[in-house]
């Protein structure tokens, strides 16, 4: 029951489930590692929340960039497939099997 475009689509649901898990995941690592490295340096130099805010804005567009990378890298491996003449699977019109 399960045809080639069935197996298609799943593994295209699968792709994209997968870009969005890394996508979250590496915007919560980068937010996190730049919250955490600004309280630690305010702390260490006395400057409480300067680097903390300076670091949190700094990540946003670091985020973006590296989302920007993972989806393009991502739409790059999820290719259609082409087919070059007829297959297996397409009836011959006028004849039946």
């Amino acid at each position: 029951m399960n045809g080639p475009g069935k197996q298609g689509q799943n593994e295209f649901r699968n792709a994209v489930t997968m870009t969005v898990v890394w996508v979250a995941g590496l915007t919560l690592v980068v937010i996190f590692l730049a919250l955490f490295a600004g309280i630690l340096l305010d702390k260490a130099l006395n400057t409480k929340p300067l680097l903390t805010i300076i670091f949190v804005i700094a990540s946003i567009p670091l985020t973006i960039l590296l989302t920007l990378r993972v989806v393009k890298s991502a739409t790059s491996r999820i290719q259609p497939k082409i087919n070059k003449g007829k297959s297996e699977e397409e009836p011959q019109s006028g004849e039946d099997n």
